[in-house]
């Protein structure tokens, strides 16, 4: 007869090859028909509410690496939560508006803007935006992203921008809007004002120049025939130096040299001495910068004076000590500017041109003006040096194009105002790492104002109007009003009808006594549209709440999202509108470079999906330390997909066994176990526990390395392994075969369960082959609790000193396969030789010490001739004399004994029999 038949060997039809690229879409499309997210919602009704906000990805483009490890880094947390006692909606967000969606139609779909009305235009972004988000939605939806996909949040929907409307006017209502004219970022590729957080900074090389201002009035204090000497690396903006500030409490010299006499900061000497090669220097005159206030210099192009003044900004770490200040192209120049009533001089127009106040430049683009103004200054004999300098340099983030800071009429939100209710506001908040509050902090400790208008038309308007005398009007009536015009017809509505068509009906107001209106054509900061979605969203839909338990970014979302959102609630609530904040860092490639396609190292997620599925992206995410940068590359992916594979083949192993359990007659009770079996359900309970812990602190690679670590060691490497003897060998009912199968399938169970929220797909593959499961779905199943074992503290002593002992043997056991002694483990004989008594005692005490040991023999002696040290036993390994059953394997003296199984040993005869 063939033995083979005899034994009970795995079976299952579940599969061992993953092939994930075709089954992933096909359970996909099942979860939709299914509805599986509203039925998770239904499930966990009146729980309490966990809230993670989705910040809203931009709608333009097909997802990157970055939108990968963020959704799923979500996913993670909504899923786990939502099996863990809390009913966890997750909502969906896009932002919609801003400028790249205007370059989109204008560059790739060659939109030609000026033939069309700012409204027909507006439609037009409004289609490009709505069928990027269904592209995007798709792509998120591979990634086994699960949420409210069918109602997302989208910033140019009418109840979105009548909420963000209301955040405007409730800001305003409390002062901190106001207009006035300062500089601000301004970038001439975009012909638009920009915010701290639209600014990332570049190399870029500039002119450095020295220029030396004639004093005209010494006011008693100077001769009269010094000149101040300057230093900028924006020659562009001397047509519009106004002054110069020098520091009131450092020293300033007057020295000869080259036989002129100049004025810098003493402390500057040496170093401007050997940048300028002056010969002999010799110090006239020393005076407090204090003194030199009032003095007058010549402008060198125009003729017209520079003040000099008095400021605190003023240092020696570079430059002369006297700086070139002009009001209208620099933050610090400009309020300075104002303490001494100096104009706002800003001859540069929004396209970065000159304008006719600054004659002989007129026309010419402010950057390449540089080189006429720098031979304009030589031929007047103020150029001192001219040399080229590379250095980190201010450039907008849409267009990567150099900034300006540019004097303009601009909406801002006073933050001062309201900026220690927001340090204040910073200190609640969970921060994870820790050291994002004092990052958010810094941000916000020093900052004035928020430029929160934009000169562009794709985006929600400005909602205010001007009487006949220019005076701004913002009324808790307009407000209503346009909020519920916006909400009825979408903000196109402002670009569709003239100013008093948008007031409410009869209103007056005393700037206007003939009741003409005009009103802004400005729109508002695309950081204002996603900075308000804690009122148009987490406000306006019944299954949210603010704040939200929980913001989830990357970690240049504290200049940005973070920071909008931050800013505008406690500016409308006096909270801030998350209880926590977790951040990421950037994906970068396996050398950690930044991905470009012109390097020709961009990863991108949906090519990974065909060929590996969204569980080793997924699995991905959960191996790397996210609050840092993150690698990958198709090296790092293969690594995760080993890890996958053994996570998957002891899935396919505990199914196999399982296939005639019942564990609603076959289970055996927790006190009636094995010994050893109770001790791995300590070893599931421990990691039940330790996998809990890490989800709730958010560490998903601690999920990764002890999930894997348990599948390895303790189960593919020992308890796997040896218990093949039982499950295999023994007939079906035999109380140590249900004893393991029992542990298998509480194993089976939990570890589908904590990994659904990384391996979303394959534990739910899993779960549709576990026995006797009664929810559809592993999604509709509650995480694991780490519960107590009888005895736990003293089983797992002693088989934790086992496993030492084992490891001992283990090292036997490979030297004597090294040495041909063996072959396979199953043709040793053991003799140990314990080194202590409790050692002695430990082993005589455990019964089936071969099959742990997977071996055909042990013996325990006091001693042995041939026997090996190691750390807690000696071993001596022999190649067993008796012959090899063809049934177990076991080599044994007992086969031949039985007449009718000639070929096997007393145990398997017995069984077979």
């Amino acid at each position: 007869m063939s033995y083979k038949d005899t034994l009970l060997m795995p079976q299952t039809e579940f599969p061992m090859r993953g092939n994930l690229p075709k089954r992933e879409p096909e359970m996909q499309e099942r979860w939709n028909q299914e509805n599986i997210y509203e039925k998770v919602q239904n499930r966990t009704k009146g729980r309490p509410l966990f809230v993670l906000h989705d910040g809203p990805p931009y709608a333009n483009g097909d997802l990157h690496m970055g939108h990968a490890l963020n959704k799923i880094l979500k996913d993670f947390i909504v899923r786990y939560k939502s099996m863990s006692g809390f009913h966890a909606p997750y909502v969906p967000g896009w932002d919609t508006h801003g400028l790249p969606i205007e370059v989109a139609l204008t560059k790739k779909k060659k939109i030609k803007r000026k033939e069309m009305s700012i409204a027909e235009f507006r439609e037009r972004c409004k289609d490009y935006a709505l069928d990027q988000i269904d592209r995007q939605r798709e792509q998120f939806k591979q990634l086994g992203v699960r949420g409210d996909w069918d109602n997302p949040y989208i910033t140019l929907k009418p109840e979105f921008e009548a909420q963000q409307i209301k955040v405007f006017g409730e800001m305003a209502k409390r002062d901190f809007i106001y207009k006035g004219k300062k500089p601000v970022y301004w970038s001439p590729s975009s012909e638009s004002a920009l915010a701290e957080a639209e600014i990332e900074y570049q190399d870029k090389r500039s002119p450095s120049i020295y220029v030396a201002f004639d004093v005209s009035d010494g006011k008693g204090v100077l001769d009269g025939d010094e000149q101040i000497v300057i230093w900028t690396t924006t020659p562009w903006t001397i047509p519009a130096n106004l002054a110069i500030a020098v520091h009131p409490d450092l020293e300033y010299v007057v020295v000869e040299a080259d036989g002129r006499n100049f004025v810098i900061a003493h402390d500057l000497l040496n170093e401007v001495s050997e940048k300028l090669e002056w010969q002999e220097v010799n110090v006239v005159k020393t005076l407090k910068g204090a003194e030199l206030e009032h003095v007058v210099a010549k402008h060198p192009i125009y003729d017209r004076d520079s003040l000099v003044i008095l400021g605190v900004h003023v240092t020696t770490e570079s430059g002369t000590g006297c700086v070139h200040t002009a009001p209208g192209h620099g933050e610090d120049d400009f309020w300075i500017g104002k303490q001494y009533g100096l104009d706002v001089l800003c001859p540069v127009d929004e396209k970065g041109v000159f304008t006719d106040e600054a004659p002989g430049f007129e026309g010419q683009f402010y950057d390449k003006a540089n080189k006429e103004i720098t031979e304009k200054l030589e031929a007047e004999g103020a150029l001192l040096k001219l040399e080229f300098i590379t250095h980190s340099y201010p450039h907008d983030w849409r267009t990567k194009k150099p900034t300006i800071f540019r004097a303009t009429s601009q909406w801002f939100a006073s933050v001062k105002d309201f900026r220690e209710t927001l340090l204040e506001e910073i200190k609640n908040v969970n921060w994870h790492p820790e050291w994002g509050e004092v990052r958010m902090h810094n941000m916000v400790k020093d900052r004035e104002d928020w430029c929160i208008s934009r000169q562009r038309v794709w985006g929600v308007p400005i909602p205010v109007f001007y009487g006949e005398d220019g005076e701004p009007i913002i009324t808790e009536e307009t407000i209503e009003h346009v909020a519920d015009l916006f909400r009825e017809h979408g903000s196109n509505v402002w670009f569709e009808r003239e100013a008093k068509e948008l007031l409410p009906d009869g209103f007056t107001h005393p700037s206007s006594p003939n009741g003409e209106f005009t009103k802004e054509t400005d729109i508002m900061d695309v950081w204002f549209d996603s900075g308000s979605t804690h009122q148009g969203v987490l406000l306006e839909r019944e299954d949210l709440a603010r704040p939200a338990d929980l913001y989830l970014e990357g970690s240049d979302q504290y200049r940005g999202w973070f920071n909008s959102s931050l800013t505008t609630s406690v500016a409308v609530t006096g909270k801030a509108p998350y209880k926590g904040i977790l951040s990421h860092g950037f994906t970068l490639d396996g050398e950690g470079r930044k991905m470009s396609k012109s390097m020709g190292n961009v990863m991108v997620p949906s090519k990974i999906m065909k060929q590996l599925g969204a569980d080793i992206l997924r699995l991905w995410v959960a191996s790397t330390d996210y609050s840092a940068d993150v690698r990958v590359s198709d090296n790092i992916l293969k690594q995760v997909a080993e890890v996958y594979r053994k996570i998957r083949n002891t899935f396919r192993f505990l199914l196999g066994n399982l296939h005639d359990f019942n564990p609603a007659t076959d289970a055996v009770a927790d006190s009636d176990l094995e010994e050893v079996d109770r001790y791995m359900l300590i070893r599931l309970q421990e990691t039940v526990r330790k996998v809990r812990k890490a989800y709730d602190d958010y560490e998903f690679s601690t999920i990764y390395h002890t999930v894997n670590n348990f599948c390895t060691v303790d189960l593919s490497s020992f308890y796997l392994d040896f218990a093949k003897d039982i499950l295999y060998i023994e007939q079906a009912n035999d109380h140590r075969r249900r004893s393991i199968q029992t542990v298998y399938y509480e194993m089976v169970v939990s570890l589908s369960q904590l990994l659904s929220p990384i391996l979303s797909h394959t534990s739910e593959e899993v779960y549709q082959y576990i026995p006797g499961v009664e929810e559809d779905s592993v999604q509709l199943t509650d995480m694991p609790e780490g519960r107590s074992v009888e005895g736990e503290a003293t089983i797992k002593q002693k088989w934790e000193d086992f496993m030492d002992i084992r490891e001992d043997v283990l090292k036997a056991l490979e030297e004597a396969r090294a040495d041909k002694v063996i072959g396979k483990s199953l043709e040793a004989k053991l003799t140990i030789v314990p080194k202590d008594e409790a050692t002695m005692d430990l082993l005589n005490s455990m019964e089936h010490l071969h099959q742990y040991l997977i071996v055909s023999e042990v013996n325990l002696s006091q001693n042995h001739d041939l026997a090996k040290s190691y750390n807690r036993v000696s071993v001596a390994v022999e190649k067993h004399e008796g012959e090899k059953c063809q049934r177990c394997w076991v080599s044994s003296h007992t086969v031949g004994n039985n007449e009718k199984h000639p070929e096997l040993c007393e145990r398997c005869a017995d069984i077979v029999g």
